[in-house]
């Protein structure tokens, strides 16, 4: 019975402490590894579409102060970047495959702001308004977007998928292995429980005693440890799926999503500075507003229609997703309160930024590119970046109630992750105790 009893501990002990280790893994290691991953592919987007925004402004004077912004902007960036990638770097450590990702990241980034500044400076010097950039710095800023997108942003996103496969993997073993205590706490508990009915039975018929109370407590002592051990290891897997499942696939959809827009948006700059390259660019647009919400078949020209419809579908039936990408995966997750509100905010918010862009287009087709560069870049109410902010701020609303419920639910899981299996481990010590207070008066009668 002794036996039983210390494999049952044992089982207890071993669950809190893997489901503690877990939880510490997941909170300082992986999900921050992840966010340092998606936190170095918005950053970099950003750069790009701040460096884009300076040179489509020239030197216009009614643009300086956006100017002004959009350079200051892209210094925060460039810094944010450094943060990010020394960050990973540490991480990185011991895994070859990673660290050969970060060092290429590394030598690309220094390369990039090498060919950026180049443009800037001859920006500066050429003296042009707003749409009328200088040839020579609109190539060497076509050099340093080729870099970003062929080579810097791949290493992101690889960085990005990396880290969240290493997170998987630690939710994937956590999950197994409380399915796994749950087993074992089984097959110790059970039989426990069996040895103290017998126990019960042959003081009964040994003895002549109806109940024995020091036993029957350890008994009830043993059931009630068995549920409670039942129950927490339920628990812990309750809150990792709420935490990887519920709150964090979201937050990875919705960060991607804020970087994938914020290149989408400086796409229309693109469109705008580089009018050689301006059908590119557009398709650029398109395939990333794509990837943020898939309306299959839409074209720049269809795709509003065809959003218009799909959201119209949703309004009808919450069951109905007529698109899928980023948004698609949010909505196919919604879990959280006020989570639904939140996200359809954010459709209402992207829909009315799609179609200032197709002002956009418009103003530029219509030969009008400095009208379209300052509408393009006001952010007075009614303009392309007021739609764009309004967007920005949806999203981070949205992405802030499932960080929340991100934390909150690591925290509770990691709460009583050890403190309870040490509690109830007690418990069956307890037990033991009692079996042997119950017998000792037992054992003095034999004699």
């Amino acid at each position: 019975m002794l036996v039983t009893a210390a494999g049952l501990v044992g089982v207890l002990v071993a669950g809190g402490v893997s489901a503690s280790g877990s939880w510490a893994d997941i909170r300082e290691r992986s999900a921050p590894q992840v966010t340092s991953a998606t936190g170095l592919y918005f950053t970099l987007n950003d750069m790009d579409a701040q460096l884009a925004n300076q040179l489509m402004m020239g030197d216009t004077a009614s643009l300086s102060s956006l100017r002004v912004q959009a350079a200051g902007i892209y210094g925060q960036r460039r810094a944010q970047a450094g943060g990010y990638v020394r960050d990973l770097a540490e991480a990185a450590q011991g895994d070859a495959a990673a660290e050969r990702i970060v060092a290429s990241a590394i030598s690309d980034l220094g390369a990039y702001e090498d060919h950026a500044a180049r443009a800037l400076i001859l920006s500066e010097q050429s003296h042009r308004p707003a749409g009328q950039a200088d040839p020579k710095a609109v190539a060497e800023y076509t050099l340093a977007t080729q870099l970003m997108r062929t080579r810097l942003l791949p290493e992101a996103d690889r960085l990005v998928t990396a880290n969240n496969a290493a997170f998987e993997h630690t939710y994937t073993d956590a999950t197994g292995t409380q399915s796994a205590i749950r087993v074992a706490l089984l097959v110790t508990g059970l039989p426990l429980l069996a040895l103290l009915a017998a126990l019960q039975l042959y003081l009964v018929a040994r003895f002549q005693r109806i109940v024995n109370p020091g036993a029957a407590a350890a008994t009830v002592l043993v059931l009630t440890v068995l549920i409670g051990g039942l129950v927490q290891s339920s628990g812990q897997q309750d809150h990792l799926r709420a935490a990887r499942r519920d709150a964090f696939d979201s937050v990875l959809a919705l960060t991607r999503a804020r970087a994938v827009s914020y290149d989408a948006n400086a796409d229309e700059s693109r469109y705008l500075l580089d009018r050689a390259g301006a059908a590119a660019h557009e398709q650029d647009f398109l395939t990333k507003s794509q990837r943020l919400l898939r309306l299959d078949g839409a074209t720049i020209g269809t795709y509003d229609a065809s959003l218009a419809s799909a959201l119209h579908a949703y309004k009808t039936d919450h069951a109905r997703l007529d698109f899928t990408g980023l948004y698609g995966d949010e909505f196919r997750n919604i879990t959280f309160p006020g989570e639904r509100a939140a996200a359809e905010r954010v459709l209402t918010a992207y829909q009315v930024y799609q179609r200032d862009d197709r002002r956009i287009r418009a103003l530029a087709s219509a030969g009008k590119v400095a009208e379209a560069i300052r509408y393009c870049t006001s952010h007075a109410t009614g303009d392309s970046n007021y739609a764009f902010d309004a967007y920005d701020k949806a999203l981070l609303k949205l992405t802030t109630i499932n960080t929340t419920a991100f934390d909150r639910a690591s925290s509770d899981g990691a709460g009583d992750a050890l403190t309870m299996p040490l509690g109830l481990a007690g418990g069956v010590m307890a037990a033991a105790g009692l079996v042997l207070l119950g017998l000792r008066p037992r054992i003095a009668e034999f004699r």
